[in-house]
C-alpha cells in the first residue's frame, strides 16, 4: 500500500445477500460512495440493513459483494495478504460491534496487548484516555467482568492504538449515557485529527456524537 490510504471508493457495492432487493432509498448500495480520509461520516440503518457486512468488507473479513471497493483507486479484491495485513495494522482501525475482547485478560492488559504489537502509542496517553472514560479503578478487572459499558469503552481505546488512515466503529456508544458519549466522541476526534484520519461509524440508533457528519443511510 501507499504511505497513506487517501479514498475509499464504494461503486455499485452491494451484499449478494440483497442481490434481489430494491435498494433504491439507500445512499450507499448500488451507489458510487467516495469516503475521504479527514471526513467524518455517519452510517445509519435499521438492524440487518447491511451496516457490520460494510465495516465487513472495509476490513477484508468479507468479500461477498457485488460491485467495487476501491482503495485509492485499487480494487480490493485484488490486494494480497500482506497487503490486507499492512491495511489493518496501519491505515483502518476498527472497533467491532461484538468488542472482541480476551475476557480472561484484564482491561489494561487488552489495551497493552495492542499499543505494544502497534508500538505506536504511549502509556501516558492510554492512561489519560482511561481516567477520561472513568476507567482508571478498572484498569485491572478481567475484561470479563466488566459491564457492557465498561467493556466498549476498553475496546475505543484499543483501536486507538496504532496509527490510521481511517477509523471504523460499529455502535461504539450503544452501552454509554450521554456523558460517556461525548467524552468517547471527543476522545475519537481528537485522535482522528492528530492524525488527519476519517472517522467512520455505523449505528441503528445512538450514534458516537461526532460534530457534523455527513449521513449514509443504508
Amino acid at each position: 500500500m501507499t504511505s497513506r490510504i487517501e479514498e475509499i471508493t464504494l461503486d455499485a457495492l452491494l451484499p449478494r445477500v440483497f442481490a434481489r432487493e430494491e435498494m433504491s432509498s439507500s445512499k450507499v448500495w448500488r451507489k458510487k460512495v467516495v469516503l475521504r480520509r479527514g471526513g467524518r461520516y455517519l452510517v445509519e440503518s435499521a438492524s440487518g440493513g447491511g451496516k457490520s457486512s460494510l465495516a465487513a468488507f472495509i476490513m477484508g473479513s468479507r468479500n461477498d459483494y457485488e460491485g467495487k471497493l476501491m482503495f485509492n483507486g485499487h480494487d480490493a479484491k485484488s490486494l494480497s495478504i500482506s497487503d490486507w495485513q499492512d491495511i489493518r495494522r496501519s491505515h483502518i482501525a476498527y472497533l467491532p460491534q461484538e468488542l472482541a475482547l480476551f475476557p480472561e485478560l484484564s482491561a489494561i492488559d487488552n489495551i497493552r496487548m495492542k499499543a505494544e504489537i502497534s508500538d505506536y502509542q504511549d502509556m501516558s496517553r492510554i492512561e489519560m484516555w482511561l481516567d477520561r472514560l472513568g476507567m482508571t479503578d478498572r484498569r485491572d478487572y478481567l475484561a470479563g467482568r466488566l459491564s457492557i459499558g465498561q467493556q466498549q469503552r476498553v475496546a475505543l481505546i484499543r483501536s486507538l492504538c496504532q496509527p490510521f488512515d481511517f477509523i471504523l466503529l460499529d455502535e461504539p456508544v450503544s452501552h454509554l449515557d450521554a456523558s460517556n458519549n461525548r467524552i468517547a466522541a471527543a476522545i475519537v476526534e481528537e485522535e482522528a485529527e492528530r492524525q488527519g484520519a476519517g472517522i467512520i461509524t455505523f449505528s441503528v440508533g445512538n450514534p458516537l456524537l461526532i460534530d457534523n457528519p455527513e449521513k449514509l443511510n443504508l
